[in-house]
């Protein structure tokens, strides 16, 4: 007994997990594995955060090249397409939890995610982590030094400009600002007014869909930032979530952003509002629905079977309803099952916090069309670089927005069909 006693502890086998989350959301990444590890004693998943999103699928991609890959890794939604096609990379979370003797129904995952993170054939690629949908956040006290009203946030993109004008006239520095300009401007835009982003239910059905982010809505829409970006009344912020520091700092006072951006609104105290993604009322069915953002955690291939058990287990403790509950109310995340939605809405969250629905409610308010089921390309990183180059060539008067938006359907066709090769 003795010597049973004063036998060392088996030792954990870690679970490495790459991820993306900075900020207010990077604690609650801690938080997570520190307390799913303090739940059992086989297993220690170890979070390791390595930059923006692109960063971080990069950092992946060279890990797995150099055969080093982690067990888990955090990719953004654009990304999907990319990891889709490196099969042999990845291991399916169907298999993995299959294999790890976890329980999976996807049916208690929220459909719209659900599809998103799919293969054709309806296996669930990755697990539904961080969904989020753009909203708008506005600064009430910038509402009210300009004479606005600083509970009925602007509903429409023209509402937006015009409260944006009367801000900068207030003598505030800025109106609006923007983070992820491509998806939030382009993507969930096209998605919202019920347009077309590309051909072959953009990318849906199709290796080789071509873009058709060149319309005239699009081309109004950014002629109109590009004037107000002239004197100030929009700032350009960056290509990622860079923009959130000019409306946290309270220099500009509108701020289409993620809804998982929300830790950050609650932790800097802001006087804040939000409202609903804005849209053009002359758009036919808008407002239709939003498209997931956020990411989704991947699997990869070639580790001991004994390892994917535990990420089946921690799988299976992100899925609880007490977690995912929680997850959801403190990051702006959408909750990845109906369960916690449902708990979080029974609790009364909702009528205590107004707007914290609204990012689930424009996601699942309506059924999808062929214009908004989601979008995937083979390449969307580097097509977004594209778009976010022209955009900034825009921005900075060195072109019209009819030529931005045709260069970057251009360049952007070209970039996807020397992309599907490796594909076909």
């Amino acid at each position: 007994m003795a010597a049973a006693t004063t036998a060392p502890a088996q030792a954990q086998t870690e679970i490495q997990w790459w991820h993306a989350m900075s900020g207010a959301n990077n604690e609650t990444v801690e938080n997570l594995a520190k307390e799913f590890n303090a739940s059992q004693s086989e297993y220690k998943v170890v979070p390791v955060y390595k930059g923006t999103y692109p960063e971080t699928l990069n950092a992946g991609i060279a890990a797995f090249r150099a055969r080093q890959p982690p067990h888990i890794i955090q990719v953004f939604d654009v990304g999907t397409g990319v990891m889709m096609g490196a099969r042999s990379a990845i291991k399916p979370v169907a298999d993995v939890m299959k294999e790890g003797g976890e329980s999976f129904d996807k049916s208690k995952y929220l459909a719209g995610i659900v599809s998103y993170y799919s293969a054709a054939d309806g296996t669930m690629l990755s697990f539904p982590f961080n969904s989020s949908s753009p909203i708008l956040y506005y600064n009430k006290a910038s509402f009210r030094k300009a004479g606005l009203d600083p509970e009925t946030p602007p509903k429409t993109w023209p509402e937006v400009f015009e409260a944006a004008k009367k801000i900068k006239a207030s003598g505030q520095s800025c109106g609006m600002t923007t983070t992820w300009p491509t998806w939030i401007h382009l993507e969930n835009f096209s998605a919202w007014n019920n347009l077309p982003y590309a051909t072959d239910q953009n990318g849906l059905t199709s290796l080789t869909p071509e873009l058709k982010i060149n319309g005239p809505l699009n081309i109004r829409h950014f002629s109109t930032l590009a004037e107000l970006q002239k004197d100030g009344t929009f700032q350009y912020g960056g290509r990622t979530s860079e923009a959130k520091a000019k409306f946290l700092n309270g220099e500009c006072a509108m701020l289409p952003e993620s809804s998982g951006g929300i830790g950050d609104m609650v932790k800097a105290g802001l006087d804040f509002g939000t409202g609903n993604l804005p849209y053009y009322p002359e758009a036919a069915g808008a407002p239709q629905n939003t498209v997931p953002g956020g990411a989704s955690l991947w699997v990869f291939a070639g580790k001991p079977a004994a390892d994917y058990k535990g990420v089946a287990q921690f799988f299976t403790y992100l899925s609880k309803t007490e977690v995912q509950s929680r997850l959801h109310q403190v990051s702006g995340y959408l909750p990845a099952t109906m369960a916690a939605y449902e708990a979080t809405k029974k609790e009364g969250f909702y009528e205590k916090n107004p707007g914290r629905e609204i990012p689930i409610q424009q996601m699942m308010g309506k059924e999808p069309t062929e214009n908004s089921k989601g979008i995937r390309l083979v390449n969307m990183p580097q097509v977004r670089d594209i778009q976010n180059e022209e955009i900034e060539a825009l921005l900075n008067g060195r072109q019209d927005a009819k030529t931005a938006l045709d260069n970057a359907v251009r360049r952007s066709n070209e970039a996807i069909k020397e992309a599907a090769k490796a594909y076909q």
